[in-house]
């Protein structure tokens, strides 16, 4: 797991301490583990772990839905080009 990924991860079990840890396919959305009220700050932290700008309103949900997708889209050497690609298209 990328360092960024982990922090992410970190992040959210913080915020949650009633979990030990979040499977890679974890529906974070669904499970309310990211909800409205901590939704800006998430993507604030991954803009800042990942170095990929975010556009709010071009954002897919389904780029942030897992832990296994934000690996995907945004830290995955191969990725990172499509990570932004799919969060500014």
């Amino acid at each position: 797991m990328a360092d960024g990924l982990q922090q992410v991860k970190n992040w959210i079990l913080e915020r949650h301490p009633e979990r030990q840890d979040i499977a890679p396919d974890l529906d974070l959305i669904e499970n309310r583990l990211i909800d409205s009220l901590s939704f800006v700050e998430f993507v604030f932290l991954l803009e800042q772990e990942s170095g990929v700008s975010i556009q709010m309103e071009t954002l897919e949900v389904d780029a942030i839905r897992t832990l296994a997708a934000i690996e995907t889209h945004f830290f995955a050497t191969a990725g990172a080009k499509t990570g932004a690609e799919a969060v500014q298209a």
